[in-house]
């Protein structure tokens, strides 16, 4: 079962903040301007290709494609950190760059057309391509990169964090914006400052703020126009007949369908049902029982249901996916504590009697990649530990990460006694049936804040684990609304969070475990991790200058982190299970995602 999110923004989630080193392209005009960079030698396509090669460049447009969101929605702006945002903006709001997903985080030329970089990467350039237009007709300019820069970084932590050591965006030429760093040798900056979400200043100038939530329509200058808003419970998108992008190399064959309409609903299992009468088409699957079991209705059987369990589109990611106790409270912010709540979570007998055997453990922020950390540290890896060993915990040195194993009655006893003993060690002894302090009597009691009710089916028998602790755990279900301004404001004891790294990190770990990042509401930082020896191998991933090293420094991290014992690791799925009425299509998956929905197409259109 994986944290549910929106159908198309959890096919996007590994891209959205974890963008690679970039190494630019061999191939630049004589300006010096460079149509694309890709993670290692030159981009796959070249400056004057036509299109992706796994697209559809027959694919029909047209017809209507039916999705669903969970929860509800208050606002259209992007901006602001708070809030929840609507589902589908990101088909109005277009960035610099655009990724192709059969390459490991390559991107070409989307708003601007170059970019170019000076050899001590100390600033980028990019060039807007002439012919971008907003939904209402006005130009993509200059200045609009630079208020969409000045507003996202001064308004939402996550931009702040992210943009961190970019310190300033200017227009420096006819359709030209320069950002400049704070810093050289950061091969990172340039290539994520082209994922710069562009909006119209003109548009927030006319007595609109650009912090505040709204549900009045904003102009953007993507494919798809918002059409229909009905405010928490649907929105719809219709597709632009004067997209200004529609011929560009890295649209032909995209953004096919006519309209896109989103229908909120606050229960998956009431989403589901709608799914399989056919209020909408494309279902991702996140219970392994209701895969096994839940497709025997008469559409699954006559073909109209199409179900594919595809090897994981996020392949190209690290995923971990944990229940996250809020370290800037205690207990949590006792490591010995930490770790007593780890051992009460047993993983095996959940995945038999709930999940159908159908998960493997997650043990490691980048698990499932080369970047995962296992064994003891060798070769660079090790010397990079060294060079920090003042600031880890020093069993990172000769003791290999292990999560408890469960599964059996004897294993489950063992376990809860060395949670127990954990946190006898940490001040906290039985009274009768409660784990109490043993200095003010303080019952252990927390919460569990969660915003979807389904994964109430693994937490439940968490929390009669913790009980046999003596330990007071409830869980709170609350709309997404809610539950996104609580995390903003890091309002919780305890919450279910997912992380999607990317084969190459960099300054997105600044925003997931930087000290900074523990403190600046809206930020990724779920944990409130503050960790000098953290954020000195951030900066040893950020700055590594060649492949082997930044493999080594993510592997450091990784097991930096998982020493410290920040989270209790659940699950994770090898496969990605897509479930799609005959109403729409698509041309086969790139190596490395599904491009849903811009690949797609409707086939009562065709």
């Amino acid at each position: 079962m994986w944290k549910t999110i929106s159908a198309a923004a959890w096919v996007v989630a590994a891209t959205a903040f974890a963008l690679p080193s970039a190494v630019f392209s061999q191939e630049s005009d004589e300006g010096g301007w460079q149509h694309a960079s890709a993670l290692t030698g030159t981009p796959q396509y070249p400056a004057d290709f036509s299109r992706f090669d796994y697209v559809n460049p027959d694919a029909p447009k047209g017809g209507e494609l039916k999705l669903y969101a969970t929860g509800t929605f208050d606002s259209l702006n992007p901006v602001p950190y708070g809030g929840a945002k609507a589902a589908g903006l990101s088909l109005v709001f277009e960035t610099l760059m655009t990724p192709a997903e059969d390459e490991i985080n390559a991107q070409y030329g989307l708003l601007a057309d170059g970019f170019r970089v000076p050899e001590d990467i100390s600033s980028v350039t990019y060039r807007l391509n002439s012919k971008a237009r907003f939904s209402d007709g006005e130009p993509v300019t200059a200045e609009d990169v630079v208020f969409s820069f000045d507003s996202l970084k001064e308004l939402n932590a996550r931009y702040a964090n992210y943009y961190r050591h970019v310190v300033s965006a200017e227009v420096s030429g006819e359709g030209e914006v320069t950002f400049r760093f704070d810093e050289t040798g950061n091969r990172e900056l340039p290539q994520i400052v082209g994922q710069l979400l562009v909006l119209p200043k003109h548009w927030f100038a006319d007595g609109r703020d650009v912090s505040a939530s709204t549900l009045e329509k904003i102009v953007g200058s993507g494919p798809y126009e918002i059409a229909e808003v009905n405010p928490g419970s649907s929105i719809s998108y219709s597709l632009r007949e004067d997209y200004w992008g529609k011929d560009l190399p890295v649209n032909v064959g995209r953004n096919n369908f006519g309209s896109v309409n989103y229908l909120y609903f606050a229960d998956l299992d009431v989403a589901f049902e709608g799914f399989r009468a056919g209020t909408f088409d494309f279902w991702v699957e996140t219970r392994a029982k209701r895969w096994a079991t839940g497709y025997n209705f008469p559409a699954v059987k006559d073909g109209e249901v199409k179900r594919e369990a595809v090897p994981n589109p996020l392949r190209k990611t690290g995923i971990m996916q944990a229940l996250v106790p809020n370290n800037r409270r205690a207990p949590f912010d006792d490591r010995r504590v930490r770790e007593a709540l780890i051992y009460a979570f047993d993983f095996e007998t959940i995945n038999k009697n709930q999940l159908s055997n159908a998960y493997s453990r997650d043990n490691s922020f980048w698990f499932g990649t080369d970047l995962a950390s296992s064994g003891l540290p060798q070769g660079e890896e090790l010397q990079i530990l060294e060079s920090v060993r003042d600031l880890v915990p020093s069993e990172v040195f000769n003791t290999a990460n292990k999560l408890p194993v469960g599964g059996t009655e004897e294993e489950a006893r063992a376990n809860l006694q060395k949670a127990f003993q954990l946190l006898k060690e940490a001040g906290f002894e039985r009274r009768g049936s409660q784990m109490v302090n043993s200095q003010t009597g303080d019952p252990f009691s927390f919460e569990i804040l969660l915003d979807n009710p389904s994964l109430q089916v693994v937490v439940l028998p968490y929390v009669e684990n913790l009980r046999k602790l003596g330990i007071d755990a409830t869980i709170r279900v609350v709309d997404t609304s809610q539950y996104q301004n609580r995390v903003n404001d890091f309002d919780y004891d305890m919450i279910w969070e997912l992380w999607a790294q990317s084969l190459s990190p960099g300054n997105e770990q600044f925003n997931y475990w930087g000290s900074l990042s523990a403190v600046q509401p809206g930020s990724e930082n779920y944990a409130g991790i503050a960790d000098p020896g953290i954020d000195a191998l951030i900066e040893k991933v950020v700055f590594a200058d060649d492949r082997d090293t930044l493999v080594a420094a993510t592997k450091a991290l990784d097991r930096v982190l998982l020493a410290h014992d920040f989270i209790v690791p659940l699950y994770y799925s090898k496969d990605y299970r897509i479930a799609y009425w005959d109403t729409i299509t698509h041309p086969g998956f790139p190596e490395y995602g599904l491009d849903f929905p811009a690949a797609w197409w409707s086939t009562e259109a065709e």
